[in-house]
């Protein structure tokens, strides 16, 4: 099988290169010229620079007849004159069933010191088209987080989009940790996108650990890496979702987070000259969004189905910030996640009330919507009179409605409060929000 996998890669490897000349460097980019009519965006280029180094980088644009290249890494020992190979194909990475259990960077290198990673033999594109609409299943039967508030009340089906919106410090990553070790899908593709060095490690050890690892495969480009390695760290956790898509699978991508992907695009776009827009992004941010989250999504008729969970980091806790208003017009739902509820010291913090999931209705039968729909107007009814419950300027017996709320309320709010080692499943989550409403029983 080794001899198989060498003998397709030395069949890959181009027999001749085509090759132009560095003709100017500033900043992050430098500019390539004598083969821009060979080139296109997106394109691979390999610079040679002082002893030999190799300096990975990728066509952002054009000016003046120069194509504009950014590198995966520093332009350290590159000049004027350096030789700039150019690739003769589309960037194409090869996944493969032994890529799980695996930790990889964002050019599908393997990071965790055990051993070379195998090729599969058929190579996917970093930047693949999602299948065509009239092609593409409808989304059908639910996938279990092992979540209560998400499972209950914000019910996921498979081949759903989901984003999670917070802002900084709510516990995003520890509730998609807490997704992906009790998740039942079959294979959990992870995107650790701009993420702190240091946490890494705690994630995949603590986090996830040994049994959730073993049906994972994660990707990591952390904080202080080129903004074209954090961009594509995201593209390539698609790919490889897409990969066991194919096989048939019901992958779970999760991706921390969107706004780290938009960042990058952000630098990349201000640094080929592309004007600013809303708030400092630029109009390719607005673009490559809903590229990157249509690729997620239920498969053709032979494929199974990729369910994305997205978060997303909101500046300032506001909700209509331009990443966060793009990336909610195209998934299927949000959960958003309270620093109110944080503060309170219930965990997760879902707000179930500005939370929803679109997929939800169809994927629930006719008891399940009506035991969600209860519990909903219950919490309804209470927040509308919380202020004046806490402040002790209601009184009992003035309103049946608000009586009944606060009766429900303390057994509703143990329901949605979960601690990280707990998991619970589909099943015993109705059945217990069931229990509560039949009895009324307090925490």
């Amino acid at each position: 099988m080794l001899v198989d996998h060498l003998i397709s890669d030395i069949e890959r490897v181009p027999d001749h290169y085509l090759h132009g000349r560095v003709t100017g460097v500033l900043g992050m980019m430098a500019e390539i010229g004598g083969v821009q009519r060979a080139l296109s965006i997106g394109d691979r280029v390999t610079i040679i620079g002082r002893n030999e180094r190799r300096v990975q980088a990728e066509v952002i644009g054009f000016r003046a007849e120069r194509a504009l290249v950014m590198p995966y890494g520093t332009l350290d020992g590159v000049g004027l004159g350096c030789r700039a190979e150019i690739a003769q194909t589309q960037p194409v990475v090869y996944p493969d069933d032994g890529w799980l259990g695996r930790v990889v960077n964002a050019l599908g290198e393997p990071i965790d010191d055990n051993g070379p990673l195998l090729n599969g033999e058929h190579g996917y594109p970093i930047r693949n088209q999602p299948p065509p609409a009239h092609r593409r299943q409808r989304v059908a039967g639910k996938v279990d987080l092992g979540v209560r508030a998400l499972n209950t009340f914000l019910t996921v089906c498979r081949g759903q989009r989901l984003g999670i919106f917070a802002g900084s410090g709510l516990g995003k990553s520890t509730l998609l940790s807490m997704i992906a070790r009790y998740t039942s899908a079959d294979v959990i593709v992870i995107g650790l996108v701009g993420e702190r060095g240091r946490e890494v490690q705690e994630f995949l050890q603590d986090d996830l650990g040994p049994e959730g690892l073993k049906r994972a495969v994660v990707v990591v480009a952390t904080s202080d890496q080129p903004p074209l390695l954090r961009r594509q760290s995201a593209l390539l956790t698609l790919t490889i979702a897409e990969y066991f898509r194919d096989q048939g699978k019901n992958v779970l991508c999760l991706i921390d987070s969107i706004t780290r992907f938009a960042m990058a695009q952000r630098e990349i776009g201000l640094s080929a000259g592309e004007p600013p827009a809303s708030k400092g992004y630029t109009p390719t941010v607005f673009a490559e969004l809903p590229k990157l989250l249509e690729r997620a999504g239920p498969g053709g008729p032979d494929q199974g189905s990729i369910t994305g969970l997205f978060t997303v980091l909101v500046e300032g806790d506001d909700m209509n910030e331009p990443v966060a208003d793009a990336s909610r017009a195209i998934l299927d739902g949000h959960v958003v996640l309270d620093r109110t509820i944080f503060e309170r010291g219930r965990y997760p913090s879902v707000n179930v009330l500005r939370s929803i999931s679109r997929a939800m209705p169809g994927c629930n039968n006719d008891d399940e919507n009506r035991i969600i729909n209860r519990a909903r107007q219950l919490i309804a009814a209470y927040e509308d009179m919380a202020e004046m419950i806490r402040l002790g300027a209601y009184r009992a017996g003035s309103d049946a409605r608000t009586d009944e709320a606060i009766h429900y309320y303390p057994a509703l709010e143990a329901f949605l409060a979960q601690t990280k080692a707990e998991s619970s499943t589909l099943e015993a989550g109705y059945a217990q929000l069931a229990e509560i409403l039949k009895n009324g029983a307090g925490a």
